[in-house]
Parts: structure tokens; sequence; C-alpha cells
């Protein structure tokens, strides 16, 4: 799957999971500012596992310090689409952003302030500028993407200390939803790593099986439905996945202002029943 749309699948899979609307299913429900924010974290998140690609869309989305850590991170996963597309790799990441999200310093200062978690900042600097990079709302790889990642992260230190508790979760889903959407394209992932389970020689022999496409021969996993990244088919699952993204943080966006968002919800689901009923 294409960095773009890895990026919309993770921002729309948080809308899903954290929004209490009835557009969602607010397993995990989090304030307006954290469906807000918490979208482009998760955005960036899902781009996480292509950390492994020293050419990749993060590699150069914050430099000097992303391509780094790519070369780091391509180092200890074995390279592009390995361990970073794992089951192994999701917990990995979780790990890392659980324990420096614990990283605080005390400011001496009374109130919410008084204590700022530096390590969640940190995390969400990178994956801020991951997200943007992907979306191809900053081009310019110098200064535009170090000044918003900074000052969405200090924004958020500052007005909203408290949100900063759903960070490694935010990694967790980003994590899941990438390894979901490569698993769907014809490379597949290599799920059990660094186990690898190579395909037997009587499944890649008849072409007829459908465990062909599903069972690489390297011991990647798939289940092919919408082809090779950037398909046609990706465009036509993406391009409602990212309109969806864009309404739940609209909505979150208005709730935070005062607007009352469920009363016009109410009265367009009440004018579609009233014309379905019509039609009927």
């Amino acid at each position: 799957m294409m960095g773009g749309h890895h990026a919309a699948s993770g921002a729309a899979a948080w809308v899903a999971v954290t929004a209490s609307t009835p557009i969602a299913f607010g397993w995990y429900p989090v304030t307006d500012v954290g469906i807000m924010t918490g979208a482009v974290v998760c955005a960036g998140a899902a781009l996480l596992p292509d950390a492994d690609h020293h050419s990749g869309t993060i590699a150069n989305s914050l430099s000097p310090v992303s391509d780094a850590v790519v070369k780091v991170v391509e180092t200890v996963s074995g390279g592009h689409r390995k361990g970073t597309h794992s089951i192994v790799g999701v917990v990995v990441f979780t790990v890392i952003a659980w324990l420096v999200g614990m990283l605080a310093i005390d400011t001496g200062l009374e109130g919410d302030l008084k204590t700022i978690l530096i390590g969640p900042g940190i995390v969400c600097v990178l994956l801020v500028a991951f997200a943007l990079k992907a979306l191809k709302i900053t081009r310019d790889t110098k200064i535009l993407p170090w000044t918003a990642s900074i000052s969405m992260a200090v924004l958020i230190a500052i007005f909203a200390p408290s949100e900063w508790y759903w960070m490694p979760f935010s990694v967790a889903l980003g994590c899941v939803v990438h390894i979901l959407g490569d698993f769907i394209t014809t490379q597949g992932v290599p799920l059990l790593w660094p186990i690898r389970i190579r395909s037997p020689r009587w499944v890649r022999a008849n072409k007829k099986l459908p465990f062909d496409d599903m069972w690489r021969y390297g011991g990647n996993f798939a289940f092919p439905i919408l082809g090779s990244a950037g398909s046609k088919r990706e465009w036509i699952l993406m391009t409602p996945v990212s309109l969806y993204a864009i309404v739940g943080v609209a909505w979150a966006a208005l709730d935070q202002m005062g607007f009352d968002t469920m009363s016009v919800w109410n009265a367009v689901v009440g004018s579609i029943g009233d014309m379905v009923t019509t039609w009927a």
C-alpha cells in the first residue's frame, strides 16, 4: 500500500476506534482534542513499519533525525518488509512508545505544567512529521516539517497534557493498520518474523490454488484483494476511507468549538429516512 494511504488508514482507524459519534465505534474513547491530534499521530504511526527502508517515504521526513532512525531500524529489522511488518514489530514499537512516554521533567511550577512529559512529545514530533510527509503536506524537508511537528507537540504538552496517555495505543493501532494494509496486497507481510515458513513446492506448482498468492515462497502471508500497491482497487477503497477520516476529525473540531453536531446529524438522518419512506 502507498505511503499516503497508510497514513489515511491510520487516521481513519483512530477516528473509528476513539470517537463516540454515531459514525464510530468508540471502543477507546478520548476527548475531541485527542481525536484531532491522535488522528495525525496515528497517521504517522501507520508509517512506522516502513521505517525499515532507507529510501521510503519517511526516511527524509525530518532530516537528519529521520535518516538516522531509519538506518537503525533497517539494520535491526533485517531490511524492508521484514521485522517491522510482523507481530514482533508491532510489540517492539509499542513497548518503545510506552517506555519513551514515561520520560518527563519537573518544571517546579504549579498545576498542569508541574510535570511535562517530554517523551511523548519526542514521539509526537517524529510521527507528525511522518504523516505530513506521506500526505504531501510538507514538501520542504528542512524547515516546515520541524516547525509543524514541534508546534503540535508543544501545543498538546501545554494545553492538553493529559492527552499523552493514548500515545502507546496510537502507535500500536497505526502499526497494526499498516500491516493489514500490506497484507491485502500481493507482496504480503512476514507476520511470524523471525520465523520464516516457506510455502511447500506443491503449493507453488499448482497455480490454480489460491494458496500460491496467499502463502509466498519467502514466507510472507497475503490476502491480495487489492492487487499490487497503488492499484485502482487500492484507490477505490482508500478514497472513502480518507474521506471518513476527514469527516471524523472535522466532527471533533466542531464539537470542540461548541457546535451542536448531533442535531445536524439527526436532521440529516431524519431527512434520509423520510426520502427512503417516500420512495418505498
